[in-house]
């Protein structure tokens, strides 16, 4: 079982904790949310595709009989 330790005690070890944090540069962070969108885009048009290609599909079996 975890011991108690005082709040003062806790934040400066989550300090000490967040100096050793490597944070990303602002570019690295525009870059990374750039191809964030750029993928969730891509995934819509195949889903978008994907879906009207199952729906023909689906209609075309529906009107056979």
């Amino acid at each position: 079982m975890a011991t108690k330790t005082n709040p003062f005690t806790f934040l400066q070890e989550v300090r000490t904790e967040v100096s050793k944090v490597t944070w990303p540069t602002r570019r690295e962070t525009v870059t990374s949310a750039i191809m964030v969108f750029i993928m969730v885009i891509l995934a819509g048009i195949f889903f978008y595709v994907l879906d009207k290609g199952l729906s023909f599909v689906v209609q075309t079996l529906l009107s056979l009989g």
